[in-house]
């Protein structure tokens, strides 16, 4: 029981070690070296059929799984003897040491945050075209001809579905199974993000990885609508207002949540035209408020950190109280065990 805590403790781990090292070198980081393996797995057994790609999907998430296994893939003794009670303590702080590397690499908040503000500070210098570049690496959309406007609502929309993507949902995954779900998740979104399109090669072979994020992105996503309330509560009606309203028709059914949360958070407009490889796609409006302006995109940067530190928080309050729930209830059980004994 007592690994579950140290899992918490390692998850509230995760942002606080991105915010500080950042992400490793592309060359070296896992996540891109995944990629790249998955890469060169797809072109040995994709074909243009959905039980391809189910297959393809369930070799990319078991090998995330097994390498957050192997970080965490020794167990306690039972603490019965000396040597059983330091071996229960060294692997719990294996536990932890797994949980919070596998959360870390798999958490983004820090790039995600500077990928925005350097849009953000692209616009104020009126360098619109590089902006326009700067904001392609955030959305799959096309921002050739993106005025100041399209590109902050870009962001902004980046920035929201991320914070499930990139933060909030890799620390869930991570109190829930450790380095296994850290990992494991990671490796479905990814798989989401290589193959997970509606186009000619991956309509059918994408299918599955789509709908594995899907389901895995899920509570993340209403966890992060929920965040939201409780670190902006002024406007915690208007987020539950919008969310249930207007997110039910976005196309992405964890998206959405997270970007009606954010438009009625900040009070900005959301979705609208979008155009994808020359094809116009009218989304949804998402909230009531103004059109998003350049301002909007630091907002949504901040809103994201405060969430982000609320996931945190949570997450080591809950693994804190834990142990000391569980250290009490050791106590007062050895208690009860001695008067037996003395009265037996």
């Amino acid at each position: 029981m007592d690994r579950a805590a140290w899992r918490l403790l390692g998850a509230a781990l995760a942002a606080p070690l991105d915010s500080l090292f950042g992400e490793a070198a592309p060359r070296i980081h896992p996540v891109r070296l995944f990629g790249g393996l998955m890469e060169q797995l797809e072109e040995l057994v994709w074909h243009d059929g959905v039980a391809a790609g189910a297959a393809y999907a369930a070799m990319g998430v078991g090998l995330g799984v097994l390498v957050g296994r192997v970080l965490a893939c020794l167990r306690p003794g039972n603490g019965r003897s000396s040597l059983g009670r330091l071996t229960k303590r060294r692997l719990q702080g294996r536990e932890l040491i797994a949980s919070a590397s596998a959360a870390y690499v798999s958490v983004g908040a820090r790039a995600l945050f500077d990928s925005a503000r350097d849009v953000s500070v692209a616009l104020e210098a009126g360098d619109v075209d590089s902006a326009r570049l700067l904001v392609s690496s955030l959305v799959g959309r096309d921002t050739d001809g993106l005025g100041v406007s399209e590109i902050a609502r870009a962001a902004v929309e980046s920035v929201a579905e991320n914070t499930v993507d990139a933060i909030v949902a890799p620390i869930m995954w991570t109190c829930v199974f450790g380095s296994q779900g850290a990992l494991g998740y990671r490796a479905v979104n990814t798989l989401d993000a290589m193959v997970g399109y509606r186009n000619a090669r991956y309509e059918r072979f994408g299918r599955a990885s789509a709908r594995m994020d899907d389901a895995a992105g899920w509570a993340p996503a209403r966890i992060t609508a929920a965040l939201v309330m409780l670190v902006r509560p002024k406007t915690a009606w208007a987020v539950l207002r919008c969310v249930s309203r207007d997110a039910p028709g976005h196309p992405s059914p964890n998206g959405g949540v997270a970007e009606a949360a954010f438009a009625a958070a900040l009070g900005v407009q959301l979705g609208g035209l979008n155009r994808y490889q020359g094809k116009v796609e009218q989304r949804c409006v998402l909230g009531e408020g103004s059109k998003c302006e350049l301002e909007d995109i630091v907002r949504s940067v901040e809103l994201a950190q405060d969430v982000t530190r609320a996931a945190t928080v949570l997450a080591g309050l809950a693994g804190i109280v834990w142990i000391a729930g569980a250290s009490v209830a050791r106590t007062a059980d050895a208690l009860s065990r001695r008067n037996v004994l003395e009265n037996g």
